[in-house]
């Protein structure tokens, strides 16, 4: 069985835990924040893991101690198997008061209007699970950012080397796509649909990519939409982004979208960036014409 890999995410509250896991899924990891410890040994007594897990840990939960913390690392260890590290995100005191100051929330272990009082209990609570940390990191200094980059250099990823390209098409009449970063509309773009010999096919045949090219204005926005994305993706990247979606919309989906989908696909994947494509719509015509030949082999109900 291949070694699987564990990160227990943990340190003062404030001082970024929840960035720090949220930066890890980005990384690939199975995240799940706030786990109670109890629950720990059940979820590493399941399947298999496909990928790496981060779990993490948070005094706020009624069986959190260091002692148990510990102990559920070393049984992850020893008992489990896995590859474990304990990440501890360290922040001084002043910075931790700023931040709590800022976002007025309630110190989980103050008593009152005693702020720093709460963050110096914690930080005793703490003290034993931060002199065993695997990998220390203080974020006093750090942006979110600044941190998922950290993050991402300490466990072998290189910043934002995981960002990936989604290129789409869809029709305006059926909205517009969920999660799209970019929408470009290409209905001002001569359309095939008034060819009687091009409707029926749609933007992925030569001939239908060759009569929207056709049109006087397709190289210059094609060019400079092409020309953006290259200078937004490496932009996206060093901020650490993992996806990026760019949809092109028309009527129908059919022929001019897909068209601009298609050529800027290959044109990215050929500047070596990580791409995928997808039509909404031919999909969806792909999915109805499979259940209509389900239909009419199953014929006639008795």
């Amino acid at each position: 069985m291949p070694q699987q890999n564990l990160v227990l995410v943990t340190g003062p509250s404030g001082a970024g835990r929840g960035t720090a896991i949220k930066a890890l899924e980005d990384l690939g990891y199975e995240a799940i924040d706030n786990i109670p410890l109890s629950l720990v040994g059940r979820l590493l007594d399941g399947p298999p893991l496909t990928r790496p897990l981060a779990l993490g840990l948070d005094v706020r939960n009624r069986d959190f101690s260091a002692h148990a913390l510990l102990e559920a690392l070393e049984e992850a260890i020893g008992q489990h198997g896995f590859e474990a590290e304990l990440l501890y995100l360290d922040c001084s005191e002043d910075v931790l008061l700023r931040r709590f100051s800022e976002t007025r929330r309630r110190h989980p272990l103050s008593q009152g209007d005693d702020l720093a009082l709460g963050i110096r209990r914690e930080q005793d609570l703490l003290a034993a699970v931060r002199n065993r940390a695997d990998i220390l990191v203080n974020t006093s200094e750090f942006s979110p950012h600044d941190l998922r980059g950290e993050l991402a250099r300490l466990l072998g990823y290189e910043a934002g080397a995981l960002l990936s390209v989604s290129v789409q098409s869809f029709s305006y009449k059926r909205g517009l796509p969920r999660g799209a970063d970019m929408v470009l509309d290409t209905r001002f773009l001569r359309n095939p649909h008034w060819d009687r010999a091009l409707r029926t096919a749609d933007g992925r045949a030569p001939d239908v990519q060759a009569y929207v090219r056709a049109d006087p204005r397709f190289q210059s926005f094609f060019d400079r939409v092409k020309a953006l994305t290259l200078e937004l993706l490496p932009a996206y990247k060093a901020e650490g982004k993992t996806h990026f979606a760019l949809a092109f919309g028309c009527t129908g989906g059919q022929h001019r979208s897909v068209t601009l989908a298609e050529t800027l696909a290959k044109s990215l994947a050929e500047a070596g960036w990580q791409v995928s494509m997808r039509h909404r719509e031919l999909e969806r015509n792909t999915v109805a014409a499979q259940g209509q030949a389900v239909a009419r082999a199953e014929g006639p109900e008795a």
